[in-house]
């Protein structure tokens, strides 16, 4: 499909946004990245990670704590995304270009992959949203209906059941399948894949039997087969979960839109800010725990508009931007907590899965 583009208008509210958030960094004499909490709070969990590895691979504890360290293990891996890989991913995590990508490359040395990740998230996710065809973070197909436009199966209306233990399987999937399908198709969904320098492959490569070394053959090797299968299993489908979730609740509920262009302009309705908003929506975030461990993307629609702003001042700008919405006539889409959310991203797989909502 063609790729669509965004409506302009003379005074975007995007434009208004912008200001409003400059003015309150200007206000109160911050930068616009992360800072010292952010970088003990990113140690706290890349030593965590690493101290629990190790005591798993090299001095393994019996069945009951090392079963308990698998899952704490899959929670540190995911948070090391939320909180260090992400904003380093988008520039946010600090000042200075090189820490930004060395956090960001955090992302390879845990079975991804950087370069797929930019292009799959802040190139194409960030800007078409929950536009099917586009975003590659709604197409599960066939295994999910994730947008009234795709395609129902028999199998749809029990989705709302089964994707516990789908969303399970995410890490296993992204690591060991999915990069390599971008990779050999040059393509994330139907959008082709930038060229990719030596470096880029080199780097593909090196990383992925880097990662497989780290997780599976060294482990293979100190423990045995079947006591790492059991270990790899447990902290992968961990992970797997709580980044599924995390990501699907922001986007994926009753009230989040999913626009269409229209087929003779190739416009969506909104201008981008307004789309973002309409598509996204916070949970949460009045609890400082759930902030603290998902990085701030319970603040998803802050993050969505500003990317670049690290996660840490989201509650801040969050204040400026409801004012702003209300003043617009935005609706401004939040959760109070997070099994509220989960309660309506079940609600809409049923109703996907029913085939009940009309394309917004």
């Amino acid at each position: 499909m063609a790729v669509p583009k965004f409506s302009n208008v003379s005074h975007s509210f995007h434009a208004e946004l912008k200001k409003r958030i400059s003015d309150y960094f200007e206000q109160v004499g911050q930068s616009t990245t992360g800072n010292y909490s952010l970088f003990i709070k990113a140690v706290i969990l890349m030593i965590g990670t690493a101290l629990i590895y190790t005591h798993l691979v090299f001095f393994t504890p019996n069945v009951f704590w090392a079963i308990f360290e698998c899952v704490v293990l899959g929670c540190l891996i995911s948070a090391i995304g939320f909180n260090v890989m992400h904003d380093g991913a988008h520039g946010s995590f600090s000042k200075y270009k090189w820490v930004n990508t060395f956090a960001a490359f955090s992302l390879n040395i845990l079975g991804g992959n950087s370069f797929m990740w930019n292009m799959k998230h802040n190139i194409i996710h960030h800007a078409y949203t929950n536009v099917d065809g586009v975003d590659d973070d709604i197409d599960i197909q066939p295994w999910m209906r994730m947008s009234a436009t795709q395609k129902k199966y028999k199998l749809h209306k029990y989705q709302h059941l089964y994707f516990w233990f789908l969303y399970s399987l995410l890490y296993i999937f992204w690591i060991f399948v999915l990069d390599y399908q971008k990779y050999f198709k040059a393509k994330v969904g139907a959008m082709p894949l930038k060229k990719m320098t030596f470096g880029d492959h080199l780097v593909f490569w090196g990383f992925k039997l880097f990662h497989a070394f780290l997780f599976v053959g060294l482990p293979i090797y100190m423990l045995g087969f079947t006591d790492w299968v059991i270990g790899f299993l447990v902290f992968t489908l961990v992970a797997g979960f709580v980044l599924s979730l995390v990501f699907q609740l922001a986007h994926t509920v009753e009230h989040t839109a999913f626009p269409i262009a229209d087929v003779a302009t190739g416009k969506l309705e909104d201008e981008w800010a307004v789309h973002q908003i309409k598509t996204t929506a916070n949970f949460a975030t009045n609890n400082k725990l759930v902030s603290w461990l998902v990085g701030g993307l319970n603040f998803q629609i802050e993050h969505h508009l500003f990317p670049k702003i690290s996660h840490i001042h989201y509650p801040q700008i969050s204040k400026i931007i409801k004012q702003a919405c209300q003043e617009y006539g935005i609706h401004y889409i939040e959760y109070p907590r997070v099994r509220y959310a989960v309660a309506s991203h079940v609600a809409f797989l049923r109703q996907m899965g029913r085939g009940s909502l009309p394309a917004s």
